[in-house]
């Protein structure tokens, strides 16, 4: 359950960090609060920020469309934690891929993937995301080797795992790759546990898995 005092630290800690011209905190600045959204990290950083901005990006991070309304919200949550026993729950999950050039990266998922680019980071870029339909994977820069000799492809290592709903659209994706020219690591086929399968590499060597039922 939020505190409110550690979210007015929050929101005070923003504000030194962009007073002190810290690069990260531009790009949660622009992604969450509209009036930034087309200034680039030093258009941020050279602009007038507020105690006031600080709290309203505290509260829409949090779910809240105002620091009011993210204080209301909290004294209703405080006032019902004891009736209320929360659990914790996973909503979802998210694949990092390692990649030599982020632009790169990016245009392979969207041109030939049909993914599309939920934001990228750095001047210039070192880390991303991509996504298409609920399927995300972010993409980090490494610069240098990550797997030692060919392990990845001799033991078919992996660096995200994707799934469809019904056979007719496993067979659909794949055809749709095919005609797009991606590489296959392997090419559609049914496994012994009964789902159809195709793995396609990227231009890192990153091993993708699309997966749905075989009928």
């Amino acid at each position: 359950m939020p505190n409110l005092e550690n979210l007015r630290k929050q929101a005070k800690l923003y504000v030194r960090w962009h007073r002190d011209g810290y690069y990260p905190v531009a790009a949660q600045i622009r992604a969450v609060l509209p009036r930034f959204k087309d200034l680039t990290d030093r258009q941020i950083l050279d602009r007038d920020f507020k105690l006031s901005d600080a709290q309203e990006l505290v509260a829409r991070q949090s779910g809240f469309e105002s620091w009011q309304a993210l204080k209301t919200g909290v004294q209703a949550m405080t006032d019902t934690a004891h009736a209320i026993a929360a659990k914790p729950e996973l909503t979802e999950v998210e694949a990092q891929l390692f990649v030599a050039d982020i632009k790169a990266s990016c245009a392979f998922f969207t041109s030939k993937l049909g993914f599309e680019v939920v934001f990228t980071y750095g001047e210039p870029p070192f880390y991303g995301q991509v996504k298409r339909d609920n399927a995300r994977l972010n993409l980090r820069m490494i610069c240098e080797p990550v797997f030692v000799g060919d392990i990845r492809e001799r033991e078919q290592l992996l660096a995200a795992s994707m799934t469809v709903a019904s056979a007719a659209e496993i067979r659909q994706l794949f055809i749709q790759y095919q005609s797009a020219g991606v590489d296959f690591q392997q090419t559609l086929k049914q496994e012994p546990w009964g789902a159809r399968t195709f793995i396609v590499r990227d231009p890192d060597g990153n091993l993708l898995l699309f997966a749905g039922p075989a009928a």
